[in-house]
């Protein structure tokens, strides 16, 4: 019988135990879809229309946080919201991008979705293609060379027009990079590089299409090991 007192307090703490606060999960991006012309804005001017954004409803969320980014100024407007869709004027015939970030009020952990990038609709009959997006090496991070002392940059083009013709990609030892590495065309989206051991490096990606519209990366950085 003496044990009765530990095991009903076994029982008892068991009983009181609380779980951990699920994180929320990523939403599901609807629209404006993926490297698209958005057509469905509504015109408030010549410059300006209202457009749409949708998600997905993410499990163990009760915030939303939309950013969307004006990709030729990098000038973002963020809005946080318990519904699935919000509705903001941006200008027309300009690239953006858009993420949601989802929360919950139990834990501090956040959880973003993809990133889309779309145009909103103008005047334009031709578009630049939108920004390479960097695969590998991610900025900041470090890399091993191969047996040749090479390593692998990896990235991804995308042009609503679908005309892009090819790439510039250049990589130096200091920023902005001026050193033109390679010119690929469309059919390749990655390159061997020949790197020096424990040397930082800095590279970005310009996106050409047949119209001779272009567009720009961004810097992005590694350091290869010693």
């Amino acid at each position: 019988m003496k044990y009765l007192p530990i095991l009903f307090l076994g029982f008892l703490f068991l009983g009181c135990g609380k779980d951990s606060p699920k994180p929320p999960e990523a939403a599901l991006l609807s629209f404006p879809l993926q490297n698209s012309e958005c057509t469905t804005g509504t015109s408030l001017n010549a410059t300006t229309s209202q457009v749409a954004f949708s998600w997905q409803s993410a499990r163990y969320t009760t915030t939303y946080d939309l950013k969307v980014t004006n990709i030729f100024t990098g000038i973002s407007v963020n809005v946080s919201t318990q519904a699935l869709t919000v509705s903001l004027p941006l200008l027309k015939g300009i690239p953006y991008k858009w993420t949601v970030a989802s929360r919950n009020t139990d834990t501090q952990e956040v959880a973003v979705s993809a990133e889309w990038f779309f145009y909103n609709a103008g005047s334009e009959t031709t578009y630049a293609p939108f920004p390479a997006q960097i695969i590998a090496p991610e900025s900041g991070t470090t890399v091993t060379r191969d047996i040749n002392n090479e390593i692998t940059l990896s990235w991804s083009g995308a042009d609503v027009d679908n005309d892009i013709q090819g790439y510039s990609v250049y990589l130096d030892t200091f920023s902005p990079p001026q050193n033109l590495e390679a010119s690929p065309s469309v059919s390749l989206s990655s390159i061997k590089a020949s790197v020096l051991p424990g040397t930082l490096y800095y590279w970005r990606i310009t996106t050409i299409d047949r119209e001779g519209n272009t567009s720009d990366s961004g810097v992005y950085s590694f350091r290869v090991l010693r």
